[in-house]
């Protein structure tokens, strides 16, 4: 039977601000928890608000690892003002930029889950610029554009251990999609064609895959 999230944390989850539909969340708790059987931390790129930052803190204190989500919290590409996904509450009123980053913090503390989390505040590229620790889930749900989504790919994906679990959220291969999920999708097949990935699920636009062999 598949791992699920205990009815708090689903709650907790499905309360907080954020995109991830709760299809994709469980299918992104089962592939944590999976990894966490590595004893090694588990990292997201794109914290937004911390919506999927609580599956991946569970999956982490069950397995007694960490968690490490990335995120600079001025908000990608879709959620600038006058865009889709653009939400004013995010704003900061004193700077007239998004901040996301106390509503996250927020979003931990009533999920009761600050202490399994780390959060870097920064550009990806120049926090996986320094990273040097093996991982044993890397989740790549950042920017998506081409620029952003090839460099949470390049930045993070040799970090993945051997064995363990490469995501990537809002594969969408329709064409029609170009500025929600065309980057993302073009990541996944550049894993899949490198020869160190093996794909292990797909649930709607999230898919799961597996290191099995060197590079990227």
């Amino acid at each position: 039977m598949p791992a699920a999230p205990k009815p708090e944390i689903l709650a907790a989850f499905e309360a907080a601000k954020g995109f991830m539909p709760l299809r994709e969340g469980l299918a992104l708790y089962e592939a944590a928890v999976e990894a966490g059987r590595l004893g090694l931390p588990l990292l997201e790129v794109g914290t937004y608000c911390g919506r999927s930052t609580i599956l991946l803190a569970d999956a982490a204190r069950a397995a007694g690892v960490t968690a490490i989500t990335v995120d600079h919290h001025r908000g990608s590409e879709e959620q600038q003002p006058g865009w889709e996904y653009h939400d004013p509450a995010t704003v900061d009123p004193e700077i007239g930029r998004m901040d996301t980053l106390p509503t996250f913090r927020r979003t931990l503390h009533k999920a009761g889950l600050e202490d399994q989390v780390v959060a870097m505040v920064g550009r990806s590229p120049q926090i996986a610029a320094f990273w040097r620790t093996p991982l044993g889930l890397v989740f790549i749900d950042g920017g998506h554009t081409d620029e952003h989504a090839s460099g949470d790919y390049e930045g993070w994906a040799p970090h993945v251990a051997e064995g363990g679990l490469l995501l990537i959220h809002d594969v969408f291969p329709d064409p029609v999609d170009e500025f929600t999920g065309q980057a993302p999708y073009r990541v996944y097949l550049r894993a899949l064609e490198s020869g160190a990935f093996t794909e292990v699920s797909a649930t709607d636009s999230l898919r799961v895959l597996r290191r099995t062999g060197a590079g990227i």
